[in-house]
């Protein structure tokens, strides 16, 4: 909690870019997708994936997948200590690697500023590798008040037909995320979007439905 605390300071809940402030995000070229698979029943072997798309045509421009060892157990709310050392090695790949491919921003299967500390791991990615970072969630993980009641589940039923979103406000008061229900396949299925690291909310769900072929964004699903 304290280490969460202490790099939480770090964050920037803003636009940082010039493509950010774009509305057609002219001047961005590549965007990155992360994640972390685990073998079913097993724990502690995971597959960290990173992807470079490029933009806006979202053709991969490079991958690195890596079987790794997952030694720190799982606890609900510090995911990021068991899993970010992975993809901070693969951005450091990447730079040493493929330096002109370094995405400009980065889509994250999971949260960011929606966390029960407000320090997910799209928030913790991004301050270590100093990336804008998206967090792009499947599930609503229930802080601040946020559940997935029938409230919740009408909201989302009335935005399908719009392809809309609505805010995430805890209890605080305070927006934690947006709810992005796309009209892609006609999924009902909505997905969480939260600031990371150097992008304002609404940036983060412009760019998260301009990367949606289907209900996944392409970095993270590729």
């Amino acid at each position: 909690s304290r280490e969460q605390a202490q790099l939480k300071a770090s964050v920037v809940e803003e636009d940082t870019e010039e493509w950010q402030k774009d509305s057609s995000f002219a001047g961005l070229e590549r965007v990155g997708g992360v994640d972390l698979s685990y073998i079913k029943g097993d724990d502690t072997s995971a597959c960290a994936s990173l992807v470079v798309l490029s933009y806006p045509a979202l053709e991969v421009l490079y991958e690195d997948c890596q079987m790794v060892a997952v030694s720190a157990p799982y606890v609900a709310g510090f995911l990021a200590f068991r899993e970010v050392p992975f993809l901070v090695e693969a951005v450091q790949r990447l730079q040493e690697e493929e330096p002109k491919l370094k995405p400009q921003v980065l889509l994250v299967d999971g949260n960011g500023l929606l966390h029960p500390r407000g320090f997910g791991v799209a928030c913790h990615l991004g301050v270590l590798t100093d990336l804008p970072c998206i967090g792009v969630a499947k599930n609503l993980l229930q802080v601040d008040g946020l559940v997935r009641n029938e409230l919740h589940r009408e909201q989302i039923r009335s935005l399908q037909r719009e392809g809309d979103t609505f805010p995430l406000t805890g209890t605080s008061g305070r927006i934690l995320g947006m709810v992005s229900c796309g009209d892609y396949n006609n999924s009902s299925k909505p997905l969480y979007v939260s600031v990371g690291h150097r992008v304002c909310l609404e940036t983060a769900v412009r760019l998260v439905k301009s990367c949606c072929r289907y209900r996944i964004p392409e970095p993270i699903r590729q």
